[in-house]
């Protein structure tokens, strides 16, 4: 018997040409358009295939490349160990050195503390904050509004002892400009004191000192190609700048971390990560550093704030989840899970201990640090890599063509390109083109959430008399949330009555989008399994109390029984047909003016109907 172990592994199957597969999807199609109905054009500008071959990776350059090897794509490092980090913001000394002690114990191993209040950086204080914490396995970073310079001061003399030490000081004087359009002393001094933060960190080699935010544009609801490419000309920016005030190459790019946001295009957001290290390693190189090791990008990723939602809360949840897989798979060096809880009030020890076990769950359970970009030769991703790297590199080159970052800023071009990306999602958000789960559809319309909002979570605009016009920092659920929070003050929710009548398929379906619909707005629905006549059904609403009714039925039925029951209501209620009929031109003839229908845009046909109740 011949021995078959050395067979290829599907032989019998005979390969299938590209060709091939384009002539059985063309005759599926039965005549229509390939690029309209099956290529997905993204916001990031550029379309997306339904396949990919092997063929289409022969362009790309760098696949033979291993982790840890230049340009990085697949890494910076041969191992996918990431950071597990949790943010505590220090108000009080000795409750944050013991938190960091406690939540150290529960499988963290990289600590953000926060301290807004400059008071609070002493020597003493700092000593206390970091007693029986410093490790080598334990990385360290500090976040604080002001007084980066005392405080990066003081932490190297903490850690002297431990050369080994691992860790940031968030000193981001451009990203700061960015979302405040101002800042407390000119932009050319912040620089000159970066300069000499970075001076200052020399004595701790295993921490970065400057930080780009580009996690801010994520949070604007900016593209990921914005994201990436505004971050890597940030970035660029604080490179010039330093290498301008006499730090060298080496010293300038090992001083500076990229914080990422992860919102919740899942590939997408893996591409950008590997894109993201090979257009860092092409910029850096440009400065002619010592060795490739200089390089290498250091990124933090955090989960973003843009998705997430107050109402049906826990579906944010999933949503870090994935992105937490994003930023793994990407090969982030350290990640902060946010709580899903965060965006309306101070997390409690419930969330905080969830988004722990996100990451410990991938890490552990998951066994996603055994593996190093397991993504790489996927012809998708590597393809989506590609596509990303090639459009951010043009949106970096524009920037550089006017000068940099800073005076892209100024000129206002950047805050217009972020502004438009994120007002075209919030339209495909109010169209519910896109979706946010629990908000503009299916939502929890018995859900209340007022009380459980912290005042200082409530969005304040920005003040006026800035040096730039900032970005706006904006969730794509706000303008959905106050209407719901709207009808939750007034203490009366407007009761919306489902007139069902005729056709059953068509009254259950069109009863069920109109419920889904209403319930954004908080509103309470009442269902009906339908009537005989349309009369009944006026007269069973004008029973209920009802606010709105909605008739549901086909539009052959439309045609009879929407002028029926519209008279029978005789304006006791806000009359709503379900459906764009081809009647509709004659109904609204006869006096019948609102219809709602899968091309209706659900947030501004909502706000219409809160000004008709009378809810502010």
């Amino acid at each position: 018997m011949a021995d078959k172990s050395n067979q290829p592994l599907f032989s019998e199957f005979p390969p299938v040409s590209t060709r091939e597969w384009m002539d059985k999807v063309t005759a599926d199609l039965k005549g229509a358009d390939f690029d309209k109905k099956l290529v997905w054009k993204t916001n990031e500008g550029f379309s997306v295939r339904p396949f990919y071959r092997e063929e289409d990776l022969e362009k790309l350059k760098y696949l033979d490349s291993l982790p840890g090897e230049f340009p990085y794509v697949r890494g910076t490092k041969t191992h996918n160990q990431w950071w597990v980090r949790q943010d505590i913001v220090v108000t009080d000394i000795s409750e944050a050195n013991n938190k960091a002690r406690e939540v150290l114990a529960k499988g963290i191993n990289s600590l953000g503390f926060f301290i807004e209040n400059e008071k609070l950086i002493t020597k003493e204080n700092i000593a206390k904050l970091l007693k029986d914490i410093i490790s080598d396995e334990v990385e360290l970073n500090f976040i604080a509004p002001h007084g980066n310079k005392e405080l990066l001061k003081l932490v190297s003399e903490e850690l002297k002892s431990n050369k080994n030490a691992k860790g940031s000081v968030d000193f981001d004087p451009l990203g700061k400009l960015t979302i405040s359009g101002s800042t407390c002393v000119t932009v050319d001094e912040l620089l000159d004191t970066a300069a000499e933060i970075v001076d200052e960190g020399k004595a701790l080699p295993g921490f970065q000192t400057i930080t780009v935010n580009a996690k801010h544009f994520n949070n604007a609801g900016a593209t990921i190609v914005q994201e990436l490419g505004f971050g890597l000309s940030m970035g660029n920016e604080y490179m010039a700048q330093l290498t301008s005030r006499s730090k060298s190459a080496d010293e300038a790019a090992n001083s500076i971390r990229f914080n990422f946001g992860v919102g919740g295009n899942y590939f997408m957001e893996i591409a950008k990560l590997r894109a993201g290290r090979i257009l860092w390693a092409k910029i850096v190189e440009a400065y002619k550093p010592s060795n490739e090791e200089v390089i290498k990008m250091h990124t933090h990723s955090e989960t973003s704030e843009w998705n997430k939602t107050i109402y049906d809360p826990y579906v944010n949840m999933l949503r870090t989840q994935t992105e937490a897989m994003s930023a793994t798979l990407g090969g982030t060096d350290s990640l902060t899970v946010v709580p899903f809880d965060k965006i309306f009030r101070q997390p409690n020890v419930f969330s905080e201990r969830i988004a722990r076990n996100q990451q410990l769950l991938l890490k552990e359970e998951s066994y996603f640090s055994k593996i190093v970009d397991p993504s790489a030769g996927s012809y998708y991703i590597e393809n989506l890599t590609d596509s990303i790297a090639e459009e951010a590199w043009k949106l970096f080159v524009e920037v550089e063509e006017k000068g940099g970052y800073i005076a892209a800023l100024k000129e206002g071009f950047i805050q217009s390109k972020v502004k438009e990306a994120s007002n075209t999602r919030i339209k495909d958000l109010a169209r519910r083109k896109d979706t946010l789960l629990g908000t503009n559809t299916y939502p929890n319309n018995l859900e209340s959430v007022s009380q459980s909002i912290s005042e200082d979570k409530v969005f304040t605009a920005p003040e006026e008399g800035n040096t730039v016009e900032p970005i706006l920092l904006y969730r794509g659920a706000e303008e959905f949330e106050a209407l719901r929070l709207a009808t939750e003050k007034t203490g009366k929710r407007p009761k919306v009555f489902m007139l069902t009548y005729g056709n059953l398929a068509m009254r259950l379906a069109r009863s069920q989008f109109a419920g889904n619909f209403f319930g954004c707005a908080g509103y309470e629905i009442i269902d009906n399994l339908g009537f005989d006549t349309v009369e009944a059904g006026v007269e069973a609403a004008k029973k209920a109390g009802a606010d709105v009714v909605v008739l549901c039925s086909s539009d052959d039925e439309y045609t009879t029984a929407a002028p029926a029951a519209f008279k029978a209501l005789n304006q006791e209620a806000i009359f709503v047909v379900a459906g764009s009929p081809a009647c509709m031109d004659d109904l609204k003839s006869q006096g019948i003016e609102h219809f709602i229908n899968v091309r209706s845009n659900l947030l501004e046909t909502l706000q219409g109907f809160n000004k008709m109740l009378n809810i502010q």
